[in-house]
């Protein structure tokens, strides 16, 4: 950067005030909190996001220092609902992940799905679908409901992954077809009514869970194991 384009001490100093008017607004804000939700809050947290950035960047520029804190980008949250208030329509969207943790095992009930199938009547050999990864997974879907499968995954060889759940509402519904081909484009954060997360990064700390078998602690400096993923909501 040239010295031209460097900010000035002055502009430096009053992006720290502002971190600090920030600071005071954000906890002012939190107690005075009405809800888990409190568009108050969030407001305020978005703010104390933006001067904080604001001051680091400035600092950097003029004294190629930085600061000793980080917040979390505000992307990471919904922001306040400012949908209709009486929705006519909603949409749900959801995504789930899953490993394919033994792969023999979904063959194996794929192979199963195509024996049982009215449907292949000619004695010809559909092996080739069941056969593979991907083709099994194709015939393993197309025979059950997700929730059906999201409730058995471990008799399919599945392992489950994060997940989340969005409800969107909106005035009126979409036309037939109208975003089939881009279905989770276009997304409105601000039209989310409500969503659930399940991920590993909300399990419990390995050292806040008792093992009967260890109560005083001993192993817990020898091996740390998965702790099962919490069904969290958010």
């Amino acid at each position: 950067m040239s010295d031209a384009a460097q900010p000035t001490a002055a502009e430096v100093r009053a992006a720290a005030e502002a971190v600090k008017t920030a600071l005071d607004r954000h906890l002012a804000a939190v107690e005075r909190r009405s809800g888990e939700d409190d568009p108050a809050v969030y407001e305020a947290f978005n703010e104390l996001a933006v001067a904080a950035e604001t001051y680091d960047e400035l600092l950097y520029d003029r004294y190629d220092e930085v600061t000793p804190f980080e917040i979390p980008a505000a992307e990471d949250a919904l922001p306040p609902y400012t949908g209709p208030e009486e929705p006519s329509a909603l949409s749900v969207l959801i995504r789930r992940d899953y490993a394919v943790a033994e792969p023999q095992r979904l063959l194996a009930h794929a192979q199963r799905i195509e024996a049982a199938d009215d449907d292949v009547s000619d004695g010809s050999d559909t092996s080739e679908t069941s056969g593979t990864v991907h083709g099994a997974l194709g015939l393993l879907f197309g025979e059950y409901e997700p929730d059906e499968i999201a409730s058995r995954h471990k008799e399919f060889g599945l392992e489950e992954g994060d997940s989340t759940l969005w409800v969107t509402a909106s005035d009126e519904p979409a036309e037939p077809g109208e975003w089939l081909e881009a279905p989770f484009e276009e997304v409105e954060p601000a039209q989310v009514v409500c969503r659930f997360d399940v991920s590993a990064v909300f399990d419990e700390d390995p050292d806040d869970v008792d093992d009967p078998d260890d109560p005083d602690g001993i192993d817990d400096d020898l091996e740390e194991g998965p702790v099962p993923a919490l069904d969290t909501d958010r």
